[in-house]
């Protein structure tokens, strides 16, 4: 089997280490990721300037391919350059932090399990709900153990084509997980966006971030999976037409 490992945190994250040691002994894994964190990159590419690979042995050891460009960039020219087009699995990860909800549409780890589902590829995107914590102080371990079992039954019974699996793991440890359930698309909205302050000369700048509104989760999302520890599978398709409103669309006067 031949995967290729990206991620949004760059290619120094701890995550995407912990994730390439479980995969390994699935096959030959190919470490192409972004050369510094590209965190909220969403799924953008890069078409203003050129891209650099650049092969790599990281401090521990590990090879792989950093990119200059977007955690999209890194799925492309991965498959298509360090991969020669041969590419059984892409998986993305393991996150720093959640991506549930609405975050989907701003992660760059999720981004680029879509554009391994984009290229026709089965893909997994997997994040630790480990929101504002140090990298170095979460247990990638259980995520990656269950991302490569995930992975054995993904190739076993493929999914249609062009959709992919959205995996959100707790934060805690193992023992104190309760279980997998696959899950819907939750809400997950932020209030207090913008921050405003003054630069030494009186001007504003603005900070963007936020904190989560409190709201009740819906029951069977992933946000209610992961509050309750439960590790959330989310199956995602690139297909985002509303067909509910496609009869009411077409009774309105547009001509």
């Amino acid at each position: 089997m031949r995967i290729l490992l990206t991620n949004d945190d760059g290619i120094y994250a701890p995550g995407i280490h912990a994730m390439k040691r479980a995969l390994d002994d699935l096959g030959n894994v190919f470490m192409v990721a972004p050369e510094r964190p590209r965190s909220a990159a969403g799924h953008s590419i890069t078409l203003h300037k050129p891209l650099r690979v650049t092969a790599m042995t990281l401090p521990n050891g590990m090879k792989g391919h950093a990119v200059s460009g977007t955690p999209t960039d890194s799925v492309t020219l991965g498959l298509e350059i360090v991969m020669e087009g041969n590419c059984d699995l892409v998986v993305s990860g393991i996150n720093n932090g959640a991506n549930l909800g609405w975050d989907l549409t701003y992660s760059g780890t999720v981004a680029a399990a879509f554009e391994g589902a984009v290229l026709g590829m089965p893909a997994i995107a997997v994040s630790v709900t480990a929101d504002s914590v140090s990298p170095e102080s979460i247990d990638f371990l259980p995520a990656a153990q269950f991302i490569a079992r995930l992975a054995r039954q993904l190739l076993a019974d493929p999914l249609p084509r062009h959709t992919f699996l959205n995996v959100n793991v707790p934060n805690v440890p193992a023992e104190e997980l309760l279980g997998v359930t696959v899950t819907h698309q939750g809400r997950r909205e932020y209030v207090d966006r913008i921050v405003k302050r003054l630069d030494p000369g009186g001007r504003p700048y603005y900070w963007q971030g936020g904190s989560l509104r409190e709201d009740v989760p819906d029951p069977g999302s992933d946000v209610h999976a992961v509050l309750e520890n439960r590790i959330s599978v989310t199956p995602v398709q690139l297909d985002l037409t509303d067909y509910v409103l496609i009869d009411r669309l077409r009774g309105w006067e547009l001509a």
